[in-house]
């Protein structure tokens, strides 16, 4: 059997763009594999579960377009699917006369991609969360939060009743394509196979880069992975916060800075950092691959990223195996905080694609074949803007018009 459609990669982006081909195309035999157990495994499954509303993103950029979209689709999903959610809401808060500067102008940005946003004074900032301090803050009302993990897998259900076929604990080991298939050469339980597709569709997140490669397209990009190591507050502080609590971003910096979370469980956690990563998939302490360290040290722009980010990268290590120095990063904000409050978290890894001249790619980018469509890089908010994403690569789909 040669399928019409193959999407490689059980994450959120993967499953909602597997669930909404079929939707479109009902006629269509469409196959997704994914090489674990379970779908979110990786990125959607280690994130802090936040639905973003999209403060930061650059007016006009598919982030901004995607995310202020994907927050009502989330949430329709959500209820259709009786998945629970909490649009509690986010304060972003300034600590400082530059940080107040920034949160002004963060605030006309919000105001510029049609966020709905409240300028706090440090009065109202202090009546609504007792326990933050701060010169001032943005209320953002639409954020929300969410398991992304049980929404994925709702949505894969939502695509096998379609009539969809899913294949877990299936790892992809090599690619070709000729003028009128894609054959995809898959491993399962030690046995090996091929399956063969009219259209590839790869949303395989921290392995991007190699599946573009398996394919021989060239690309000047590589993944870069980042850990974002996360601690959890004792039960005893699961009603310190109201609201998700994050620091105002510094331009400056690629990543957005520690932030308390509340999660749709109940507790709250602390985090995440940015750490260099040195295994791809690596989620404990201590993680070390070997290829994908290679891979890095032979990347031009991996040099130029550590170049760039050399003194913040020092601080971030250092924080990360000084637990004191991470705590004041919160401390800035919630002072109550001690150290003992700071419990073991999993840890997440961020797939950033980075190019060779050393810049991040903060919005979408795509590498395509005649016969393959490549998600190469889906950053935050991907799991919020997961739904609007799935739709946009269909329209490209259609654009293609494959036979």
């Amino acid at each position: 059997m040669i399928y019409d459609y193959l999407i490689i990669g059980g994450g959120i982006v993967g499953v909602s763009t597997a669930w909404q081909l079929k939707q479109r195309h009902p006629e269509k035999s469409v196959l997704l594999v994914e090489k674990e157990s379970v779908y979110a495994k990786h990125q959607t499954g280690h994130n802090s579960g936040v639905i973003h509303a999209g403060v930061y993103y650059a007016p006009g950029s598919l982030k901004a377009q995607f995310c202020k979209e994907g927050v009502a689709a989330t949430i329709q999903f959500c209820e259709e699917n009786g998945i629970a959610y909490e649009q509690c809401g986010k304060l972003l808060v300034a600590t400082n006369a530059l940080e107040h500067e920034r949160m002004l102008a963060l605030y006309e940005r919000c105001h510029t991609n049609g966020i709905n946003v409240e300028l706090l004074t440090q009065k109202q900032l202090n009546e609504v969360e007792p326990d933050i301090v701060g010169t001032g803050a943005i209320l953002v009302k639409d954020t929300g939060i969410v398991d992304y993990q049980k929404v994925t897998t709702a949505m894969a259900g939502c695509f096998e009743q379609l009539g969809g076929e899913t294949r877990l604990n299936t790892k992809v080991v090599g690619l070709s394509e000729s003028s009128d298939v894609v054959s995809v050469d898959v491993e399962r339980a030690g046995q090996k196979e091929q399956v063969q597709c009219r259209f590839l569709i790869t949303c395989s997140g921290l392995m991007a880069d190699r599946t573009t490669k398996m394919l021989g397209i060239e690309t000047d990009f590589q993944i870069v992975p980042f850990r974002g190591e996360y601690y959890r507050l004792g039960p005893e502080h699961n009603q310190i916060v109201k609201h998700l609590i994050y620091p105002i971003p510094d331009p400056e910096l690629p990543f957005l800075g520690v932030h308390l979370t509340r999660m749709i469980d109940g507790t709250v956690t602390v985090g995440p950092n940015a750490v260099q990563g040195w295994k791809r998939e690596g989620y404990g302490r201590i993680n070390i691959s070997l290829r994908d360290v290679m891979d890095m040290v032979g990347f031009s722009g991996f040099w130029k990223v550590l170049k760039a980010n050399f003194k913040v990268g020092l601080v971030e290590t250092w924080n990360s195996w000084w637990k004191p120095g991470y705590l004041k990063t919160v401390q800035k904000y919630c002072p109550k905080l001690k150290l003992g409050d700071l419990q073991p978290y999993p840890a997440g890894i961020r797939a950033q694609a980075v190019m060779k001249d050393g810049s991040l790619v903060h919005d979408f980018l795509f590498a395509e074949s005649p016969r393959s469509l490549h998600v190469c890089n889906a950053p935050s908010p991907a799991a919020t803007s997961s739904i609007p994403i799935g739709g946009y690569i269909c329209d490209k789909l259609a654009e293609k018009q494959v036979n």
